[in-house]
């Protein structure tokens, strides 16, 4: 009787607590299996529902190599303290094989579950030239096309221009990443820049479809057709054609060396930008910096069937590892985009709200970004206050069941 009082009391303040949460957990937990095809949550478009078991979701991790593995193991604490449904399936890929059994294993994985939250595999350009970059086996594997990137300043860190607000869309499985090279004869090497009419249109519709449902007013291509006047001169064109059926975002577009000048010095003119792989990589970084560099940006890979969420600069960060002194910003905040994929949004909006807190009221930073923060330290105060109350209570009832049993 005394059990039943103290769960009956323990109930009505947690309830409190999660202002009204629970009963939306309930729905998550017991929610009915989808058809085969749902809606992404960033573009529109048909996807296959994740795995599901019980009303929790399978998700594959990636641990990666670098501070990767450390990062993800404190978004996996974090998610097991907020109770969020979702069972990580963990996948390891050795870097330093020449075989491709690991990736292989992993990109198995991502298409039983769907969705995948990774650390960046390193790419050793030691190794000999037929090893090709695991990531970018994963993303052309899985035709992981849309790389999106959202750089958006936080009150709280110091950077010299405030209010950065710009979308980066990269095509993710062409361009100077095809992996094609070859020595034509001694000392004179080729390399190959793929650039397809259809993959060029389906990225630049992806841009302006994004731009239209997000109330963007304006899709910068950028590209350097002066130069490479067929393969960069096929972007432009595909996406003068796609403009041209989105009358309501107007279209402009920039050379890439004019655009890091530009990003550098007038960052505001830019709403969302679209560009081939080689471009996308170099902007994103610069992007990033921006804001206050790579520890706090996340990035995701879109595409038809599958999703992977990362850093959105994609480093593996070797020489910090191991010293409890990485950002985990941007890997903490790319789980959340996971879980709004995955429909989860009170979760993600609880734990992105806490992340925030800390980079902008509590201001406990880490020392990329000019704190003297531990990764735990800002872990720990990135997790949600109401989960601190609910912990408290459940400490107090275990207690009180304790002295009832006696």
């Amino acid at each position: 009787m005394a059990s039943s009082r103290a769960l009956l009391s323990f109930s009505r303040p947690l309830q409190a607590v999660w202002g009204g949460r629970l009963g939306s957990t309930v729905k998550v937990f017991g929610a009915v299996v989808p058809s085969r095809r749902e809606k992404s949550a960033y573009t529109g478009q048909s996807i296959p529902p994740p795995a599901r078991y019980g009303g929790r979701h399978t998700v594959t991790l990636i641990p990666g190599d670098g501070i990767g593995p450390e990062l993800l193991n404190h978004v996996r604490e974090l998610f097991r303290f907020s109770c969020v449904p979702v069972d990580f399936e963990v996948v390891n890929v050795n870097s330093s094989l020449t075989n491709e059994d690991d990736i292989n294993n992993a990109i198995t994985a991502i298409r039983r579950n769907g969705v995948a939250l990774k650390g960046n595999i390193e790419t050793n350009h030691t190794l000999p030239p037929s090893h090709k970059s695991r990531n970018n086996l994963l993303r052309t594997s899985l035709d992981l096309y849309a790389n999106v990137m959202h750089c958006q300043s936080l009150p709280g860190v110091q950077t010299r221009h405030k209010n950065i607000d710009i979308i980066i869309i990269r095509e993710n499985t062409e361009g100077e990443y095809s992996s094609l090279e070859h020595e034509s004869v001694p000392g004179v090497v080729e390399s190959l820049k793929i650039i397809t009419r259809s993959n060029s249109l389906r990225i630049a519709d992806y841009a302006f479809r994004l731009a239209r449902e997000k109330g963007r007013r304006r899709v910068t291509a950028v590209h350097k057709a002066n130069i490479m006047k067929l393969a960069d001169g096929l972007f432009l064109q595909c996406c003068k054609e796609v403009a041209s059926g989105y009358p309501d975002v107007a279209f402009d577009s920039m050379i890439v060396d004019n655009t890091t000048m530009q990003l550098v010095s007038k960052p505001h003119q830019f709403d969302v930008m679209v560009m081939p792989n080689l471009y996308g990589n170099v902007v994103s970084n610069v992007c990033a910096g921006l804001v206050g560099g790579p520890g706090l940006v996340p990035g995701a890979n879109y595409g038809r069937d599958y999703a992977v969420f990362e850093t959105a600069t994609r480093n593996t960060g070797k020489s910090i590892a191991g010293r409890n002194i990485a950002n985990p910003t941007a890997m903490l905040l790319a789980s959340c985009l996971m879980l709004d994929h995955l429909k989860l949004h009170e979760y993600a909006t609880m734990i992105r709200n806490a992340i925030h807190a800390t980079m902008n009221e509590t201001q406990l930073h880490t020392a990329d970004i000019g704190g003297q923060g531990t990764t735990s330290e800002v872990v720990h105060n990135s997790t949600p206050l109401q989960l601190h109350t609910v912990v408290w209570l459940l400490n107090d009832i275990s207690t009180s069941l304790l002295a009832s049993s006696r």
